[in-house]
């Protein structure tokens, strides 16, 4: 979990339930003064609350989910990253970590797990999603508005500014992808970070929020579900969820320290593996995703 992330959790939990109106209850004495109308605060509250349980109801299901995984390597993952974006170049696997004064570029032993270089970030900085896009390296900060850019030695070239909050990236043959915390998926050209189209994301013609990290292959882009263990497939023309993957059971909630999530996913083009890990995770594991009537 972020810093402060209690605090955006709590903000965007808020944004997404039903408001229910407050009940002023008249001054029981002075002139003017009416007696309280109890059946009409109970059929009062009964609309209220009946109507709120109508549109939780009403709200996409995270249980649909009808992919699941099996294991088929776990490989070693430094336990103090916080993981903020995952992919894999070259054979290597390159992460940003987050936290103020902890965040980091880093290029990691996909095998054994060393970080072989690591570029720390200005402390005023909170590292988050990553992305390869034509010989250069994309990485997002969380609040600072600010895109840092950096070749294939690591070095950084460039900065890009942006409006908004930064969480996932990725990239399709053309644009950057970003999340931002809400629905909407932003294409972005790499060149000036101009937002060229948005998708919303959405479930059952319902939109859904808190997109985190993102990877794309195969014509869909895949995101992390903050805090929780759903990663959603989603169709990167029309931004519909076409399927949920099931992660419940691959890092047990009582293994994990705090703030310890699933964040993270990279696409192993030579293996045809999903990689996941997660902040502060133990391990990168290396996952075959498959429909749930067929695990075994």
């Amino acid at each position: 979990m972020k810093k402060n992330d209690s605090k955006r959790k709590s903000s965007l939990a808020k944004a997404n339930e039903p408001t229910q109106p407050k009940t002023t209850q008249p001054s029981s004495g002075g002139l003017g003064a009416r007696p309280m109308r109890w059946d009409l605060v109970a059929l009062f509250l009964l609309i209220s609350i009946g109507g709120s349980y109508l549109v939780l109801a009403m709200r996409p299901k995270s249980t649909s989910a009808k992919l699941t995984f099996e294991i088929s390597e776990k490989l070693p993952h430094d336990k103090t990253a916080f993981t903020q974006g995952l992919l894999i170049r070259d054979g290597f696997l390159w992460e940003s970590t987050g936290k103020r004064g902890a965040s980091s570029f880093r290029k990691v032993d996909m095998k054994t797990g060393e970080v072989l270089k690591s570029i720390p970030l200005d402390k005023k900085y909170f590292g988050e999603g990553l992305a390869f896009f034509d010989g250069l390296f994309y990485q997002l900060t969380w609040q600072e508005n600010t895109c840092l850019v950096y070749n294939e030695a690591m070095e950084k070239v460039n900065e890009f500014k942006y409006e908004g909050e930064g969480w996932g990236l990725t990239a399709d043959d053309e644009h950057l992808i970003m999340s931002d915390g809400s629905s909407v998926l932003k294409f972005i050209d790499p060149k000036n970070f101009e937002v060229k189209k948005t998708i919303n994301v959405r479930i059952a013609n319902f939109r859904t929020s808190v997109l985190n990290e993102l990877e794309y292959f195969g014509g869909k882009i895949y995101a992390n579900v903050w805090m929780s263990n759903l990663i959603y497939e989603i169709n990167s023309e029309t931004g519909e969820v076409t399927n949920q993957i099931d992660l419940d059971g691959l890092w047990p909630q009582g293994d994990r320290p705090n703030e310890g999530i699933l964040n993270g996913i990279a696409y192993d083009e030579k293996s045809k593996r999903m990689l996941v890990t997660g902040k502060y995770a133990p391990h990168v594991w290396a996952i075959n995703v498959i429909p749930k009537d067929k695990k075994k």
